[in-house]
C-alpha cells in the first residue's frame, strides 16, 4: 500500500514524532510505501512552552520526511493537500493531538480526497488535558474531515463521539512499545552514566512537567516517612514546560532535599535507556491521561510501573501484576510505593510485564489500522 502520514517527525523532537516515525518504520518493514509530511512550522516559538521544539539526534536517514506544512498558513494547507492528492496514496494517517491543529488537518484532508484514498485520524488526543475554548469550536472540523478513526484506549473512543455525530469507523488498539530507545542496561552501567550511585533504589517520574501530570503528588507521596527505611531517591527527568519554582519550594518545604535528584532537561533518546535502566518503578501520577508512552518505554525495558486511574492508564497497567493502578491521591501513591520496596514485588512483575507486554506490538497497530480501512 501507499501511505503518508500527516504529523510530527524529525527534526522535531518528542514522543509524538517518536511514535510517527515508528509507525513509518512499522509499515515500511511490511513493504508499503510510506511518507510522513510534517511541518516546516510546527507552532510560532512564543507558543512553545519548552526550550526549543527540535531534535539534537542524527537525521533518520531510513524514513522519508518531507517537512511541507505551516501550521498557520491555509493557502499553505491547500497546497499541501493537493499534492497529497496527486501521490494518489491508499491512506493518509493524521496524527492529531490537539485542537490547534483541527483547521489544518481538517483543511488538508478535504484538498487530498479523492475516491481511492481513505483519511484515518490517529487520535492520541481528541480533548486535551489543559482545555482551551479552541477545544469547543474547532474538532469537529478535523472530525468530519474524517472516513475513520483508531485511538490507544476506550476513553479517546468517547472524546471522539463528543464530535462524529455519524458514528463513523472506529478501532481500539493499544499504545505500541517505543522499542527504538536501545537494549536495556545493567543498573551499574546505568548509575555510572547518570553519576548515581548503584547501591542506591530509584523511583523515576519521566517527561515534561506541566500540573496535570501530578509531580506535586508524587512528591508528597515520596515524602511520606514509611519510604525513609529505603535507600530509595526520586528521579525527575524531563523539561518544565511551566514554572519550576512552586516544585522545588515543594520539595524545600517537604524536606526532600538530598532525595531527589533534578534532571529538569529535555532527555533525548539517547539518554532515554539510562534511566528507565535504572529505575525500579516508573511513576505517573496523572491528574488527567488518555494514554501513556511512558508506559510504553517502561515495558520496553521491563520496569514496574505505577500509575493513577485516570483516562485509558489503568486499561494497559494490570493493577499488581505488572505495578499498581492508584487514586489521585499522595496517600494511596505513597501506599503503592511502599509496598513495592517491602515485599520485594520487583522480581515477579518484571516477571509478568515479559508475558503482557506481548500484547504492544507495532504489527497489532497496523493490523487495526488495516481493518479499519477496509470497512471505510
Amino acid at each position: 500500500m501507499k501511505i503518508v502520514i500527516v504529523g510530527t517527525a524529525f527534526p522535531y523532537r518528542g514522543g509524538l514524532a517518536a511514535y510517527n516515525e515508528r509507525l513509518a518504520r512499522e509499515y515500511a518493514k511490511q513493504g508499503n510505501d510510506v511518507e510522513i509530511i510534517t511541518f516546516k512550522l510546527q507552532y510560532p516559538s512564543f507558543l512553545f512552552p519548552g526550550s526549543t521544539q527540535y531534535s539534537t539526534e542524527p537525521v533518520p536517514g531510513d524514513l522519508k520526511i518531507t517537512r511541507r506544512i505551516n501550521a498557520i498558513n491555509p493557502l499553505n494547507w491547500i497546497n499541501v493537500g493537493r499534492e497529497i492528492k496527486e501521490k494518489s496514496p491508499d491512506i493518509v494517517i493524521f496524527c492529531y493531538w490537539m485542537a490547534f491543529m483541527a483547521p489544518c488537518f481538517g483543511t488538508i484532508a478535504r484538498q487530498a480526497r479523492s475516491t481511492k484514498t481513505k483519511m484515518v485520524g490517529m487520535i492520541h488526543n481528541m480533548i486535551p488535558h489543559e482545555k482551551t475554548i479552541l477545544d469547543r469550536i474547532f474538532p469537529r472540523y478535523f472530525v468530519n474531515a474524517m472516513d475513520g478513526f483508531v485511538a490507544m484506549t476506550e476513553s479517546v473512543v468517547a472524546d471522539i463521539n463528543q464530535f462524529d455525530k455519524t458514528n463513523k469507523p472506529k478501532a481500539v488498539s493499544p499504545h505500541p512499545i517505543y522499542d527504538h530507545y536501545g537494549d536495556p542496561l545493567m543498573k551499574k552501567d546505568a548509575a555510572l552514566k547518570l553519576g548515581l550511585n548503584e547501591q542506591k533504589n530509584y523511583i523515576l517520574f519521566f517527561g515534561f512537567i506541566r500540573h496535570y501530570k501530578g509531580l506535586d503528588l508524587l512528591l508528597e507521596a515520596f515524602a511520606d516517612e514509611r519510604l525513609r527505611q529505603f535507600p530509595v531517591r526520586l528521579i525527575i527527568a524531563g523539561e518544565f514546560y511551566e514554572n519550576p519554582q512552586p516544585y522545588l519550594d515543594l520539595i524545600i518545604k517537604l524536606k526532600l532535599e538530598g532525595l531527589v535528584e533534578l534532571r529538569t532537561v529535555f532527555i533525548p533518546d539517547s539518554e532515554v535507556r539510562n534511566y528507565f535502566s535504572i529505575a525500579d518503578l516508573v511513576a505517573q501520577p496523572y491528574r488527567t491521561a488518555t494514554q501513556s508512552g511512558v508506559s510504553q518505554i517502561a515495558y520496553h525495558f521491563n520496569t514496574p510501573m505505577l500509575v493513577t486511574n485516570v483516562g485509558g492508564l489503568a486499561e494497559t497497567i494490570p493493577d499488581g501484576k505488572v505495578g499498581y493502578v492508584t487514586e489521585v491521591e499522595p496517600v494511596q501513591i505513597a501506599n503503592a510505593m511502599v509496598d513495592f520496596y517491602i515485599n520485594n514485588r520487583a522480581e515477579k512483575m518484571i516477571e509478568n510485564i515479559l508475558v503482557e507486554k506481548q500484547k504492544f506490538h507495532w504489527s497489532r497497530m497496523t493490523e487495526a489500522i488495516g481493518g479499519l480501512f477496509v470497512t471505510i
